[in-house]
């Protein structure tokens, strides 16, 4: 990795008056955030609010307030960076995360086995660009390297670091209909 945790480049191409391709921005991402309790660092690079999405202009789209999920018909574009879990995390209350996400579609399936346990409208689709990550289900799990690839459908899910290294995982999440 070139950039330090928490650090993304994010070059952004526009159409300028004349309907020339131009570089609208091209720096280190301004709209990051560290997740309380964590230590996770988000990088909220782009968000949509419909589809077919708007092209051009000169507005920052990720210059927003926004939750995990993406608005109706949107998508949202972030990089996060998992540190490897503390022994405090296994202390948590197992439904913690689902308490943040108190405005997300009420989880289905088992309980949460984990602290980090919860489940969005959405599809994701996830590269795991650096390290590694456990992905715990309702009552399994999938060990995911660099290089792999995740499409999720609306399930129950947790990301667990138990590695010793920074493990960091660019994903696109676009609105959903709720299953059946």
């Amino acid at each position: 990795m070139t950039n330090k945790p928490g650090e993304v480049r994010r070059v952004v191409t526009t159409l300028d008056e004349s309907g020339k391709a131009v570089v609208l921005f091209d720096s280190l991402n301004p709209h990051t955030a560290v997740r309380p309790g964590k230590g996770n660092i988000a990088n909220l690079l782009w968000v949509t609010d419909g589809a077919p999405a708007p092209l051009g202009g000169t507005v920052d789209r990720a210059a927003i307030e926004i939750g995990t999920s993406p608005p109706a018909c949107g998508s949202i574009f972030r990089i996060m960076d998992y540190p490897p879990v503390s022994p405090e995390t296994e202390k948590m209350d197992a439904s913690a995360r689902q308490k943040e996400l108190a405005h997300e579609p009420a989880i289905r399936g088992l309980p949460p086995r984990h602290p980090f346990m919860h489940r969005t409208r959405t599809i994701d689709y996830a590269l795991i660009l650096q390290g590694e990550i456990d992905m715990l289900l309702d009552d399994s799990e999938i060990h995911l390297k660099a290089g792999d690839v995740l499409v999720q459908q609306g399930t129950n899910h947790a990301w667990v670091n138990r590695s010793k290294e920074v493990c960091r995982i660019a994903f696109i999440l676009i609105d959903a209909k709720a299953p059946d």
